[in-house]
């Protein structure tokens, strides 16, 4: 069991995978001409295993595949493959946009895929088409019941609340659990990265409680659920009924950091002790000239140095990096 220097134990790594995307959502990824990472500079398939085999010998249990939107690497299902075979990873999940889920959720069934979180930010087909610009709510949908086929479940559908494009839609994504056993989750704006995205999650923010009265007032109370997890990041409810559950996740205005069991691994081989932080450690270096002993070292270099939290309240902007490049 590994613990930072504030108790928490640490046991669940995000992993990036390439920082493309298919989507232009407006908190996360500009219009204007991005440059993707080159792909030499990405970690290749047996570099990603040997980081994962170390996480897992120390302790690890968790791990995520983010991006950008993760399916888009080419060699998503050798990653998959790969890191399905370490002994002793409990679970091995992947955030998406759900696009691309038809062609590929039996073949990640398959590979040792567990389960998928899909970005849902809006029901309605105008609204989708403004926040998250490209893309459409059949396509997404087509993904979500691709993966429910294949049997990629529990599904949970994230939600990412921005005043003015999706505030109002929340009733209607958090009504779907009344019919289906998935898990909504509903997520506030961080202020991360610079232009368009980092103005957007200034001007559209909307606190959890916001949201979770406007769920209240039209569908009826919603019951606290115990997480089965302490270090769970959402806050989960029910309405009346329901097979599937209602989740808050607020790292700005009810900040978790003190349960935080995470640490995030970019696509091109530095590890973030703390999402909303700039500090990075080189695991890629670590990997090339120190081998399993060196990567051990960066991995608990990074829990000894994790934050106890961020540092937003003080206005301390995080900069070095945008959402797409770190996968939330």
């Amino acid at each position: 069991m590994l613990r930072d220097r504030f108790g928490r134990e640490i046991d669940y790594l995000r992993i990036s995978l390439i920082d493309s995307c298919n989507l232009r959502c407006v908190y996360c990824m500009p219009l204007g001409r991005i440059r993707p990472m080159p792909a030499a500079t990405l970690l290749c398939p047996e570099e990603i295993e040997t980081v994962a085999r170390i996480a897992v010998a120390l302790g690890f249990g968790k791990i995520r595949l983010t991006g950008g939107e993760p399916t888009l690497r080419p060699d998503l299902l050798e990653v998959v493959r790969r890191l399905a075979g370490i002994p002793g990873l409990r679970d091995l999940a992947l955030t998406t946009n759900g696009i691309l889920l038809p062609q590929l959720a039996p073949a990640l069934a398959d590979a040792g895929l567990r389960r998928v979180n899909v970005h849902l930010d809006t029901l309605k087909p105008r609204h989708l088409s403004r926040l998250m610009r490209f893309g459409s709510v059949a396509e997404v949908w087509a993904g979500i019941m691709a993966a429910e086929r294949a049997g990629l479940d529990p599904i949970k559908l994230n939600t990412v609340v921005t005043r003015g494009f999706n505030d109002e839609d929340v009733v209607e994504i958090a009504a779907l659990t009344r019919a289906r056993a998935w898990h909504t989750r509903f997520i506030e704006l961080m202020p991360l990265g610079t232009g368009e995205p980092a103005e957007v999650a200034r001007l559209a923010f909307v606190p959890s409680a916001e949201t979770r009265r406007r769920i209240e007032d039209a569908l009826g109370p919603l019951t606290p659920l115990t997480p089965p997890d302490r270090a769970e990041e959402s806050r989960n409810y029910r309405l009346a009924g329901a097979p599937g559950t209602i989740g808050f996740i607020s790292p700005v205005s009810e900040p978790y950091c003190g349960l935080c069991n995470r640490l995030r691994l970019t696509a091109d081989g530095k590890l973030r002790p703390c999402l909303l932080n700039d500090d990075e450690l080189d695991v890629r270096l670590a990997l090339q000239r120190g081998g399993a002993t060196a990567v051990a070292a960066v991995l608990r270099r990074a829990i000894d140095v994790k934050p106890t939290g961020h540092r937003l309240g003080e206005n301390h902007p995080v900069e070095r990096r945008e959402m797409f490049q770190l996968g939330g």
